[in-house]
């Protein structure tokens, strides 16, 4: 005997993956993108429909367990956060749950961001988990990243967890937080590696010769340097740019400096909005305290330090804004950004450690990790190894490889907690036969140990 699963919004297949690992079956996918579609299909031999709102509910096959990494981008940080309210993909909860309320299969996994839990004040993971008790399932919630098991990647995601029965005997996985290091993902220097442009080289040596420059007893901070408020002086803390141009028009802030000390003086407002950090143009009557802090610190950190930044701040200024902000996560480490992986986010440029490896994301080609020992970008094959999806073929065009693999769900998570979960009734103890009763119980014990 084996189990039956359907795989919802299956991208590259990492549900398929992990729970294939276990003996189950695929009777059903749905994924979207035409293309992996057609990828699905090769790697798995079963196509996926379409768009899962247009496909009637009592259409899906009869099924033991149903998986879903439902789109996260309403829900994301990275995002506007619109929730159930994000016109095209918001809703897409409910149709998971109406296949749940039609179809009983007696398990389900989910995946999505770890902003989820704290989306509108909570009220949306609450909504979520009422739903499913609704639907007559015991519900539980963790959070996970790939490296508490061994594997080179810090990717908090969080995984809901059903069962039709009781979960009273069900334990999570236990992490075991041993080092990783990402070149043990790594080929040396592959075939094909896409090599850094000139303008990224060119980026990347000045931030290399600035954190060289730095007093060799200052220890670089570990918040984001946002270079943009070096010399800036307008309103951050009981008030903000914004909230003083439509009380006092460009009155309000020509007294003020903008990004990198630019006088606002004598400017029309739209001017004024233009010359000032792109993180201090939202509107409102205050920013959040985080926004206050990292404007202080980088303040007193200019303030305390303007010698040897000045010469920096003609040439980081001709780079576009994320490039202006830099993220060292190497506290402690030597000062030479090339011995690191460095990614370029829209949040700045990222130095991490090897063994700290960077989150895949949604990816552009020059949001993919950095091998700054290679001077070179991670190839698709390595970062499928980020995601435990060595074993399948990946799309053929890189940046397609690269936005799947930032979409996918990491294959060996998933079979860390589906294993446990089945094991944890007797329902989904015998949907994993062959095991042998004695079988079970000795991986149901290591499970959870």
């Amino acid at each position: 005997m084996t189990f039956r699963f359907v795989d919802l919004f299956s991208g590259l297949g990492g549900f398929h993956v992990a729970l294939n690992n276990l003996g189950g079956d695929a009777v059903f996918a749905a994924e979207w993108v035409p293309t992996l579609q057609d990828l699905y299909e090769k790697n798995f031999g079963i196509r996926p429909k379409g768009d899962i709102t247009k496909v009637a509910t009592t259409s899906v096959p009869d099924h033991d367990v149903l998986t879903a990494g439902f789109p996260c981008q309403p829900f994301s940080k990275a995002g506007e956060q619109l929730g159930f309210e994000h016109t095209e993909q918001g809703h897409l909860f409910f149709k998971v749950l109406d296949i749940l309320k039609e179809k009983q299969p007696s398990f389900f996994i989910l995946e999505n961001v770890p902003n989820i839990l704290k989306h509108s004040n909570g009220q949306t993971i609450t909504r979520i988990k009422n739903d499913l008790i609704d639907a007559g399932y015991d519900v539980k919630i963790h959070q996970y990243s790939p490296h508490e098991f061994g594997i080179p990647q810090i990717r908090d995601r969080v995984y809901i967890v059903g069962h039709l029965g009781s979960l009273d005997e069900f334990v999570w996985p236990q992490a075991n937080k041993l080092p990783t290091d990402i070149r043990t993902v790594l080929d040396a220097k592959p075939a094909g590696a896409r090599a850094l442009s000139t303008s990224a080289m060119q980026c990347l040596d000045m931030w290399d010769r600035f954190i060289k420059a730095s007093p060799r007893t200052l220890e670089l901070p570990s918040f984001p340097l946002w270079t943009m408020e070096f010399g800036a002086t307008y309103p951050y803390v009981d008030s903000t740019p914004t909230a003083l141009i439509e009380e006092c028009g460009s009155d309000g802030l020509a007294s003020f400096a903008g990004s990198f000390g630019k006088s606002l003086d004598g400017m029309s407002s739209e001017e004024q909005l233009a010359a000032l950090p792109s993180h201090a143009r939202r509107k409102g009557s205050k920013f959040p305290k985080w926004k206050q802090d990292f404007i202080r610190q980088n303040r007193e950190f200019y303030a305390t330090n303007k010698s040897w930044i000045d010469p920096f701040l003609p040439e980081i200024q001709t780079y576009p804004s994320s490039f202006q902000k830099f993220e060292w996560n190497a506290k402690g480490e030597n000062k030479n950004l090339w011995d690191f992986v460095i990614q370029f986010r829209a949040s700045g440029v990222r130095v991490k450690r090897s063994r700290t490896a960077p989150s895949l994301i949604a990816m552009t080609d020059t949001q993919v990790p950095i091998i700054g020992w290679e001077r070179r970008y991670m190839t698709p094959r390595e970062c499928a190894r980020l995601q435990s999806l060595d074993s399948i073929e990946l799309p053929e065009s890189r940046p397609a490889a690269y936005r799947a693999l930032g979409n996918a769900v990491n294959a060996s998570v998933v079979e860390k907690i589906v294993r446990p979960l089945l094991l944890s009734t007797p329902v989904g103890r015998e949907l994993l036969n062959p095991f042998s009763p004695s079988e079970s119980e000795e991986s149901l014990s290591q499970d959870a140990a």
